[in-house]
């Protein structure tokens, strides 16, 4: 019964948003027949736009499944955005000022470095929540500020390509950049890192004890620490993984997609990852579906804008939308549960 309530509750989640989206492309004056069909030929209609949908996937897989790890616990990570941003300069320093070592050996380090700087930028919202009680939301806010004015100054001081004038860095060398897995598509191996990632995260949150712990911190921090869970380790280990996966994104993005460090790089990919996590109910396999379809979605709306005029920012609208419909789903079960109980 109750997987198939689930079933119903997506069904029906996606005929209100098919049919709002009709009403916002009817609003914008277009046919919704045509505009439905150049979405899915933008989609599938060639192999350069079915393999953008794994190009767009992947960073919003690597930071939403950071912010499911964070959620989960019971650290409300707003900060992917941030994290991102510091694993991309990390990577970008790693790039270009190790060039005498091995490109494959370039690569692994500039990850490792994303992971480790990206971890440690949560874990200061960590440390602040834990020392001084200040809200993590709060602090991770701030800190994606902080990240993103540092990665502007950086384009224009240390980091800045000395041979140019436009703010950027210098062009990351081939050998130590991710190779394409699809030539001529812009297909790279970094939704393969991405895939394992899910994988891995999954096996901890579901099949260790430590998944367990951050498991048990997230639903009851009291309850936990009677049965001799630490919740102070556990919030800090889920903050470390959360902005170390964020990070991750920020390299890959650097070392596969632009080839070097601009301003501007995540496109927001951070604050989308907080709806793709809620989307996915904080569940890895759930962060991966949910990650594909957005970028489908974007890959479709922009087939309709370059091709009807249709503003691609009705995908936007339609993801705020679906995360209402979830949130208002759980307070309606929530409510009906407190009044059998009450009942009872």
């Amino acid at each position: 019964m109750k997987s198939r309530r689930k079933f119903l509750d997506v069904i029906w989640i996606a005929v209100l948003a098919i049919a709002v989206g009709t009403i916002l492309i009817l609003l914008c004056g277009a046919n919704p027949f045509e505009a439905y069909t150049m979405f899915f030929r933008g989609v599938f209609g060639n192999l350069n736009g079915f393999c953008e949908i794994f190009v767009k996937a992947t960073p919003l897989i690597l930071t939403g499944l950071g912010c499911a790890v964070a959620f989960r616990t019971g650290f409300f990570n707003i900060g992917a955005e941030g994290q991102f941003y510091v694993g991309a300069i990390a990577a970008a320093m790693v790039s270009l000022n190790l060039t005498q070592v091995p490109g494959s050996l370039r690569i692994f380090l500039s990850i490792v470095a994303g992971f480790f700087c990206g971890g440690i930028w949560a874990l200061i919202a960590a440390y602040m929540k834990s020392k001084f009680g200040i809200s993590e939301i709060i602090v991770t806010i701030m800190l994606n500020y902080i990240a993103i004015n540092f990665l502007g100054i950086a384009v224009r001081t240390f980091l800045m390509d000395p041979a140019g004038s436009v703010p950027q860095s210098a062009r990351i060398e081939r050998e130590a950049a991710f190779s394409f897995l699809m030539p001529p598509t812009t297909l790279h191996g970094g939704i393969l890192i991405a895939v394992a990632a899910v994988l891995l995260v999954w096996i901890l949150m579901e099949k260790t004890k430590y998944g367990y712990e951050m498991k048990v911190v997230g639903m009851n921090k009291r309850g936990a620490a009677c049965n001799g869970i630490s919740v102070m380790k556990n919030i800090v280990l889920s903050a470390f993984l959360s902005g170390g996966l964020a990070g991750m994104a920020g390299v890959i993005e650097v070392l596969a997609v632009q080839r070097k460090l601009i301003e501007g790089i995540s496109s927001d990919c951070g604050y989308t990852a907080v709806l793709i996590a809620l989307i996915a109910g904080n569940r890895p396999w759930g962060v991966l579906a949910a990650a594909v379809a957005f970028a489908a979605m974007q890959v479709g709306a922009n087939s309709m804008q370059r091709q009807l005029g249709i503003p691609s920012a009705i995908v936007s609208i339609l993801v705020g939308f679906v995360v209402l419909l979830i949130l208002g789903k759980k307070m309606f079960h929530m409510s009906l549960l407190k009044r059998k109980s009450k009942e009872v």
